[in-house]
């Protein structure tokens, strides 16, 4: 590390410490040239991750719209808020571990949908009814009975 007073490259670290956020941890450092101290902060370097939608824009991730899309399909359901936070949290989870950088909607609506599916039958159907665009009456009984024939 480059000491900011007089450019030396080495210093030592004299004492380390995780921030209060618990996001990064911060070293207070001794220059071994001219003995002054300062401070760095090392943080986990996170790559943003681009969603693909349907007509090939781009936006960046953002969790909170699939936490706002869980909540209303699952609206006077009997699904708490702590199981949706923890289905949006393996979602992102997964997508974050990706090896790629760019995800489609497409795949982040089925993972929606895999995780509402074991969480309440109705609020699958609701989010899938909204994700896959049932055009008619029969598009949506083909996904009921889907879910009738796994019983």
């Amino acid at each position: 590390m480059k000491c900011p007073y007089c450019a030396y490259q080495e210093s030592k670290v004299v004492d380390s410490r995780h921030s209060d956020d618990g996001m990064s941890i911060r070293r207070r450092r001794e220059c071994l040239s001219c003995q002054k101290r300062f401070t760095t902060y090392e943080t986990v370097e996170s790559i943003p991750i681009v969603v693909v939608k349907k007509d090939n824009s781009r936006e960046s991730f953002d969790r909170n719209k699939i936490l706002r899309g869980m909540v209303r399909a699952c609206e006077k359901r009997p699904v708490s808020m702590a199981d949706i936070e923890a289905a949006v949290a393996d979602i992102e989870q997964i997508v974050q571990n990706s090896l790629e950088r760019e995800v489609s909607t497409g795949k982040i609506g089925e993972l929606v949908m895999e995780r509402l599916k074991p969480l309440d039958e109705v609020a699958y159907v609701r989010f899938a009814s909204v994700y896959r665009q049932f055009k008619d009456i029969n598009s949506f009984m083909y996904e009921l009975n889907k879910i009738l024939e796994e019983k």
